[in-house]
């Protein structure tokens, strides 16, 4: 299982250009968490202080609003979520709905700070390459706002206007 892990990591952007002794040393350092179908990886405005990379199942990213959770995104094996809390050390901005029995892996602020403490310049590419997904993220949700505009349903200027 461990192997696989390791390939599963090896494949995504956050973890691009990281030695695969950092990888494992990072594995070494994670929690490996099940999530049901039906319950929360975590709720909108919970504190963060760890990202998941979903190792199996598939989950929903919910936002609120007036009473309601609104999809954003559904992710798969092999995506991450709960970065931006880790880099901003905010609240969690939305929530992170199991849709079925999930497997994820929990790295930690701790974990990225022991990675901190043993090679600087790998800690720097993690951090890097979070922040280039969460900049891909942030590109495609102007892109959607400005698709919003354009089409003419003027929801966006509402949403922001009266917030």
């Amino acid at each position: 299982m461990e192997k696989a892990r390791l390939e599963l990591l090896q494949r995504m952007p956050i973890f691009g250009g990281l030695g695969e002794g950092t990888l494992e040393f990072l594995l070494s350092l994670s929690t490996i968490v099940s999530v049901r179908g039906g319950e929360y990886f975590f709720r909108e405005t919970d504190m963060g202080d760890s990202l998941f990379v979903l190792e199996t199942g598939k989950v929903a990213i919910v936002k609120s609003w007036k009473g309601k959770e609104h999809l954003l995104r559904e992710l798969e094996k092999g995506d991450c979520f709960g970065e931006m809390a880790v880099m901003d050390l905010f609240p969690r901005s939305a929530s992170v709905l199991a849709l079925e029995n999930c497997t994820a892996i929990q790295i930690s602020v701790a974990n990225l700070y022991q990675i901190y403490e043993k090679d600087i310049e790998q800690f720097t590419m993690i951090q890097m390459n979070m922040g280039r997904e969460v900049s891909r993220r942030l590109r495609n949700a102007d892109e959607q706002i400005f698709r919003t505009e354009v089409e003419g349903k003027g929801a966006v200027n509402d949403v922001f206007r009266y917030t």
